[in-house]
This record gives C-alpha cells, sequence and structure tokens, in this order.
C-alpha cells in the first residue's frame, strides 16, 4: 500500500473504531484501534487518533460526524505533501531557443535531432525515451535522429569532433549536449571545461543560428555528495555559466537526482546504481527531459510566431574551440621509425572502442623516431589509443622546448582508451609546425613505448 494513502485510511478507520466504542460500549480500541496503531507505527507511519463523540447511536459507529475537520484535514495535508515527489521542472532551465525548434517540426514537418555525448549518451535509455516523445508530439514530422554519444567523451573531444559526428549530417534543429559526467572524471580543467562547452555551443550556432541547444548535467556520486553539502559542482558551475551567455537551456539532472534521494524517493545503491544509470534512472533521466520538453512545447504557435537567428555575443573565452575539427593522420610527415597501419587492431587481448579499432593510426614505440605536422590554428593535440603499451611521448611547437607527455592512464590496462591531449590551446592564430618523438620513458604500469594516433585535432583560424 502507498504509504500516503496507509496513512490517511488508518484515520478514517480509526475515526469509525473509536466513535464505535463511545457509542456501543464495546472495546474495539483494544482489539481494532490500539493493535492497528502499533502495526502501523512499527512499520513507520505517522498516527493520531481523533475521538468522536457524536452521532447516532443506531449507525453504531458508521456515517459518524467528524468533530475536529480542521484537525484531521491538517494532519492529511502534512504528512501526504511531505514527501511526494519532487517537480522536474524546479531543475529546468528554459531560456531560449526552443520555439525555434517547434516552428520547425510543426511548420515545416522535418526535424534534425543530435545527441552529442559520452557514454551515458551513447548507451540505450533516455535518449530513446525522448526521441519516441518527440515522435508521438509532432507526429506528422519526419525525424532524424543523431546518435553522436561515445563512451569516455566529454567536451573537449565533443568540440573537435562536432563537424565530423554532427554538423556533417546537415543544419540541426535540436542538440542535445551533456558532458558534466566525463569533464571532472577525465580531469579536465576549468579553463578546458569553458573553452570546450563555448566551443560546441558557438560552431553549432554558426553552423546554424536558428539551432536550439539544450545542455544537461547528468549525475554521479562527487555531483550527488556536493550536492547534499550545499556545493554545486564545478564542471557545472562552468557549463551554466556559458549557457547562460548564450541564453541556452539546461536541465540540471545531477541536482535533480541528489534532492530526490534526499527526499526519500529512491536511492543511488539501490535505485540509480550507477552513473551509467539502471533502466530505473535512464527512466528518472527520460522522464525529467520529456517534461521539460512538454512544457517547452506546450504553448500553440501564432499565426505571427517566426524562427529567431541568434546574433552571437562576443566570447567568454578569446581561445574556445569553436573551429574544432579532426585530421586524418595521412596529413603528418614521419620518418621509418613510424607508420600507418591501414587497418590497425592490437594484438595483445586488451579492450577496443568504436572507430578506433580496424582503421588507420599512426604508430611507433622506437625511442627517438619522430614526425610532423603542420597546421593553421590557435590549437592542436592528438586523439590517441591509450592502451596498455602506451609510453610517453616529446613534443613541441614551431621548434621551441621540448616537452614531455604521459599516453598511459589510469584506465589504459585493460582498454586501449580513445583519448584527447590537447598539446597547445593559445597559439598565434598563424601556421604552425607540431613535432612528436617516442620518449625513452614509460609509466611503470605500461609494457610498451608506443604511441598510437588516430587523429590530430586543431581549433582552425
Amino acid at each position: 500500500m502507498n504509504k500516503h494513502l496507509g496513512v490517511i485510511l488508518f484515520l478514517l478507520m480509526s475515526f469509525a473504531l473509536q466513535d464505535g466504542f463511545a457509542q456501543n460500549e464495546g472495546d474495539s480500541v483494544a482489539e481494532n484501534t490500539l493493535p492497528l496503531i502499533t502495526k502501523y507505527i512499527g512499520l513507520g507511519g505517522n498516527v493520531r487518533v481523533v475521538t468522536c463523540t457524536l452521532g447516532e447511536q443506531a449507525l453504531e459507529g458508521h456515517h459518524f460526524t467528524i468533530e475536529t475537520p480542521k484537525t484531521v484535514a491538517d494532519f492529511i495535508t502534512y504528512h501526504a505533501l511531505e514527501h511526494l515527489p519532487l517537480d522536474a521542472a524546479n531543475y529546468h532551465t528554459k531560456r531560449d531557443g526552443l520555439k525555434n525548434a517547434q516552428i520547425k517540426f510543426e511548420r515545416d514537418k522535418k526535424g534534425k535531432v543530435a545527441f552529442l555525448g559520452g557514454s551515458i549518451t551513447h548507451n540505450p535509455g533516455w535518449r530513446d525515451s525522448v526521441s519516441l516523445y518527440l515522435q508521438k508530439r509532432f507526429p506528422e514530422t519526419e525525424f532524424e535522429f543523431i546518435a553522436a554519444g561515445i563512451p569516455s567523451m566529454g567536451t573537449t573531444p565533443a568540440a573537435f569532433r562536432l563537424v565530423r559526428d554532427v554538423l556533417s549530417k546537415g543544419k540541426i534543429d535540436l542538440l542535445f549536449e551533456e558532458g558534466a559526467v566525463n569533464d571532472a572524471s577525465n580531469g579536465r580543467t576549468s579553463l578546458e571545461q569553458i573553452r570546450a562547452i563555448e566551443g560546441i555551443v558557438r560552431h553549432t550556432l554558426m553552423a546554424n543560428p536558428d539551432a536550439a541547444i539544450v545542455i544537461m548535467h547528468f549525475a554521479d556520486p562527487d555531483k550527488i555528495e556536493s550536492y547534499s553539502k550545499g556545493i554545486e559542482p564545478e564542471v557545472i558551475a562552468n557549463h551554466t555559466k556559458v549557457a547562460e551567455h548564450y541564453h541556452i537551456p539546461t536541465i540540471n539532472l545531477a541536482k535533480e537526482v541528489a534532492d530526490r534521494i534526499a527526499n526519500g524517493e529512491f536511492t543511488w545503491e539501490d535505485d540509480f546504481r550507477d552513473l551509467h544509470p539502471s533502466p530505473f534512472g535512464q527512466g528518472i533521466y527520460a522522464n525529467s527531459i520529456n517534461h521539460f520538453l512538454s512544457n517547452a512545447f506546450s504553448s500553440p504557435l501564432d499565426a505571427d510566431d517566426k524562427v529567431s537567428s541568434r546574433v552571437l555575443p562576443e566570447k567568454i573565452d578569446t581561445y574556445s574551440y569553436d573551429r574544432g575539427s579532426l585530421v586524418d593522420v595521412e596529413a603528418a610527415k614521419f620518418d621509418k621509425g613510424w607508420h600507418i597501419d591501414p587497418s590497425w587492431n592490437p594484438e595483445d587481448g586488451s579492450g577496443t572502442r568504436p572507430n578506433y579499432v580496424n582503421v588507420p593510426m599512426l604508430r611507433s614505440d622506437i625511442p627517438g623516431s619522430t614526425m610532423k605536422f603542420k597546421f593553421n590554428g590557435s590549437a592542436v593535440g592528438i586523439a590517441v589509443a591509450a592502451g596498455k603499451d602506451a609510453g610517453d611521448i616529446e613534443y613541441r611547437i614551431d621548434k621551441k622546448e621540448w616537452k614531455t607527455l604521459r599516453l598511459f592512464t589510469r584506465w589504459s590496462a585493460g582498454l586501449h582508451l580513445p583519448w584527447y591531449y590537447t598539446l597547445a590551446s593559445e597559439l598565434p592564430e598563424k601556421k604552425h609546425l607540431l613535432e612528436i618523438r617516442i620518449a625513452s620513458t614509460k609509466d611503470e604500469k605500461s609494457t610498451g613505448k608506443a604511441c598510437t594516433i588516430r587523429y590530430f585535432y586543431v581549433n582552425k583560424n
């Protein structure tokens, strides 16, 4: 039985039994009311017994007069509302852009919707529910859904793969973006977080000023703990700063989950279970996002409603990744210590990720071997498969001082992990030369000294 209904039901039973005792001089209190009270309290319920003394004897305790209705009403109101599920709308900030999507979906009968993020977006669950909601909400609209979630990747990889995975598909009408979990767990600095999320927003809007964007913050144990202490997680504050600057809607699912747990609606361990949510957790996400969309699309369009193209404000950060792109490894020049494997597949039995196996890889494990890559832009990096054989590299830009970078990560022992290493991000906008050579050092846990490059990435001029 629902706890709240149980409280109300028990009150009504108590009135009848108590009235029966008063009118019939029986022992209903001892035989019925008191045992029921004891059992209900034992189950964690809240009880208050109100004695009713008025009423006709012939009714034998039925259809009696409640002498203190306000007491009853106050009790029911207090206990029934005390632990009701929280309103998802408390965690939604609408801002601008959704009207454009509604106009596109209803009038043009077409919609291109993209989902950009990490493993929480890649995995089935909330994304499928949101797609189904949009199809039901706009039944005459022909939708194209772009699933651009890749495990382990936060906003920095997303900013540079945005063209390949999203913008190359055509004008995007609605983009859902998430990266708060991976940005924090992958150790991206506040500077990187802002530059990347701003880059995603600006690049999307430069490609289509009419696009609607929704930024979502998903939950993990660290964020739950922060909110339990009244602290906003740094990564959410950074993403929100960009959303506010560009008037982008946000859905704070991390705070919603934290508050619902504190409200006693469910637990992380038994119900939500993991930052990759259980089906129950996926449902929490889907219900909240669909509730947000339902409110955003609740008003009918007026005849004079028009698409409103955005005018971009000044950048928050001059070096934001708003022109990010991936560059194939064939663009590099290299000595005989390097080679391009046209269909690389590791031989060590470790796991791989899609698009990082059976594809061209620029690779070397010979200390001292060098390669060169010329580029135009303010930022440059390498997207590597950082597996158990990953070593150290040395690199320099424009013949300046050599720096050392360790490619082996805390996840590398069991997985050739796709990882984005930004080597420079505040370069003058001109032609540059990146040089990389294999170092003689490595992590003590690594089995080799390899560098396996899938892409270079550049924030172009």
